[in-house]
């Protein structure tokens, strides 16, 4: 076993450290396929999400009031705006799309994975490391991030509040499309 591969084994052995302590139900496949090829591994992924998060400058524990990873509904949002009211905190709603993290075993595999990135729809892809193997970042660009709620208020009224949904719905709607777009590649 060279190198790679043991690093490959070790990284996989572990626990998932993600809040939800394992892929997003949207990605996994996708890095089952990646996962299950001799020359890459995954390191993170994420899906896409919407998140309405208390505002803070410096990153922190208990900082997401929610999460969603699949799409939203006013409903919701609204009863989850009613529970972040009551934390008198400024927050923020924060639309996230898919990033992907894979380690490469060469160069020319890397290279292979930011063109077929680009070729699903991902628009950020490129090598970020080359310390335990090539380590490329694919990520997507579909994003919505404004502040909600500011001197305990919520900051738009129903009608802003469809819209956001609306649009969180289709940008969510989106990167899943790009992740379906490059899992076909590994077939």
């Amino acid at each position: 076993m060279d190198k790679f591969d043991k690093r490959k084994k070790n990284v996989l052995s572990k626990l998932d450290k993600s809040h939800i302590g394992g892929w997003d139900e949207k990605i996994a496949n996708l890095c089952n396929k990646i996962n299950s090829t001799s020359n890459y591994y995954t390191t993170s992924s994420c899906s896409g999400r919407a998140i309405l998060l208390i505002e803070q400058d410096k990153k922190a524990e208990n900082l997401f009031i929610s999460v969603y990873h699949d799409k939203i509904s006013l409903k919701q949002l609204k009863v989850d705006l009613d529970s972040a009211l009551k934390l008198k905190k400024k927050a923020k709603f924060k639309l996230e799309s898919c990033i992907l993290h894979i380690t490469c075993r060469t160069l020319e595999d890397a290279e292979k994975i930011c063109a077929n990135g680009k070729l699903a729809g991902w628009k950020k892809t490129g090598i970020i490391g080359v310390r335990n193997g090539f380590s490329v970042e694919l990520n997507a660009t579909d994003k919505l991030e404004f502040p909600i709620i500011q001197e305990n208020k919520i900051l738009v009224d129903d009608n802003f509040l469809k819209i956001i949904v609306d649009e969180s719905n289709k940008k969510l709607e989106k990167t899943w499309e790009k992740i379906k777009r490059l899992e076909k590649m590994f077939d």
